[in-house]
């Protein structure tokens, strides 16, 4: 679709690294479980979007929730608004990132934000903890992520902040839940039962068979 591209961020699902804000009441493994299924859902969603290439920047081993055509590249070290800019240098524009913290987005949504993707400077997502989701760029432009620190409840303001001192245009999009604690896994599972998260979740949290 119009060259665009949609990037996701993602670490490797592993017990100890992933999803750590589920536990407690989550186990590690469960934790683990539930970032799998979580990646596994955003990775199917980007799949059957309209994107022209589909890129995933890696933390880690690929593994088996891996579906065929996505373009994988290792993240680099350091902190994480430098492991953003070098998944974007690698990327380009136009393109659209999101990370493996939204397994409710669906291939029809995606293909709404790449319909806009060309026609505005910047899209931002501003997810409901007062970070954000996704970050659209018609292209990409060194220092997006100077000086916005990442994961505070004032994250996306920061990002709007550096977007707009770059003099880009800044489109809003629907704000959205993302996965880090339980009351939101557990809310994203309901607003996508039949997902492989909600199943994790269910199995994990609620006790009760999918």
């Amino acid at each position: 679709m119009n060259g665009s591209h949609v990037l996701v961020v993602a670490k490797a699902p592993e017990p100890g690294r992933s999803k750590t804000r589920l536990c407690p009441p989550c186990t590690p493994a469960d934790a683990a479980r539930i970032a799998e299924a979580s990646l596994a859902d955003t990775l199917e969603a980007v799949a059957g979007c309209g994107a022209e290439r589909r890129i995933l920047a890696l933390d880690g081993p690929p593994g088996p929730w891996l579906p065929p055509g996505f373009e994988v590249v290792p993240q680099v070290s350091g902190p994480f608004g430098q492991r953003l800019a070098a998944a974007w240098e690698h990327a380009g524009g136009p393109g659209f990132q999101i990370g493996m913290d939204t397994p409710q987005l669906t291939p029809g949504l995606l293909d709404d934000v790449l319909a806009q993707v060309t026609e505005d400077d910047a899209l931002l997502g501003p997810a409901d903890d007062g970070g954000w989701w996704g970050l659209g760029l018609r292209r990409w432009r060194p220092g997006v992520f100077d000086g916005v620190a990442m994961s505070t409840a004032h994250t996306g303001f920061d990002q709007y902040t550096r977007l707009t001192e770059l003099g880009l245009t800044v489109r809003m999009l629907p704000t959205v839940r993302d996965l880090d604690t339980a009351p939101d896994a557990e809310g994203i599972a309901m607003l996508a039962p039949a997902s492989r998260t909600a199943h994790a979740v269910r199995s994990a949290l609620w006790s009760t068979p999918a």
